[in-house]
């Protein structure tokens, strides 16, 4: 099975071959790759006859790892099929990282600033009236506390950070916020794309780092250290798995009795 990276794809002229999506139509208008069609896997069986023989076929999906599968059925068939190394996913991070060298810090700043009001008043219905809502409700931050906000590096996790961030700026309880993120061992691609992106999003990160054996006992001396009284795993149980037995996948109070 032929595979090209992103970098390779990007060289090609798109009008001599076919770039396919793979990925749920949601997805891909999101964002894709440029010139891609979409293609979503589910329909790729009665569909492909849509692709042109005479022309290579490009395929992507998220990762990179089911459109392998899809390389080779089409090969098979006769097609000039080449599997997109890394996906979607591939082409995000570089994307990213050329937007974080090239950006001047103002720039930058332009576009947290950006992303700061799209919460506030794009997604004020469907996103920041629920968060407060159920803030309100609950009673979950009181005037005092010292929040963790523990970061996995995913989106869920990012957008609980900056929820919390907006709340501190906007919000009339006082308190803080600390934005926490371990690295088990990341390698050096992802932990970057973790940095990169909280650096976009402009949340401070503090890092530390533990080994997986241990997971249980350092998170809680790491806490315990910083003073914490309230502590928002988001996904950071379910990343670890060892977590689950003891502290919830969404928040959790810990009163000073250590």
């Amino acid at each position: 099975m032929k595979v090209i990276s992103i970098e390779e794809l990007e060289r090609i002229d798109p009008s001599t071959c076919c770039i396919v999506d793979l990925r749920p139509e949601d997805q891909y208008r999101r964002g894709t790759f440029p010139g891609a069609v979409n293609i979503p896997m589910e329909q790729f069986d009665e569909r492909k006859r849509e692709l042109q023989r005479e022309k290579t076929a490009y395929l992507l999906c998220h990762t990179g790892e089911r459109s392998q599968a899809y390389a080779e059925e089409l090969g098979a068939e006769g097609y000039d099929a080449v599997n997109v190394n890394g996906g979607y996913r591939a082409y995000l991070k570089l994307s990213l990282s050329r937007f974080m060298e090239k950006e001047s810090e103002e720039k930058r700043r332009e576009k947290t600033a950006e992303i700061e009001r799209s919460i506030i008043k794009k997604y004020r219905k469907s996103i920041w009236r629920p968060f407060t809502k159920a803030l309100n409700e609950y009673q979950l931050i009181q005037e005092g506390d010292r929040i963790a906000v523990c970061i996995s590096g995913g989106k869920d996790s990012m957008l609980l950070a900056k929820l919390v961030q907006e709340l501190k700026r906007h919000g009339k309880i006082p308190f803080e916020a600390v934005f926490l993120v371990m690295n088990p061992g990341y390698n050096a691609d992802n932990w970057k794309i973790i940095q990169d992106n909280a650096s976009l999003l402009g949340i401070p990160l503090t890092v530390f780092e533990i080994m997986q054996e241990s997971i249980r006992k350092d998170i809680y001396q790491q806490f315990k250290s910083f003073g914490f009284t309230y502590v928002t795993l988001d996904l950071l149980g379910y990343r670890t798995g060892s977590m689950n037995e003891t502290l919830p996948l969404k928040e959790k109070r810990y009163q000073k009795s250590y």
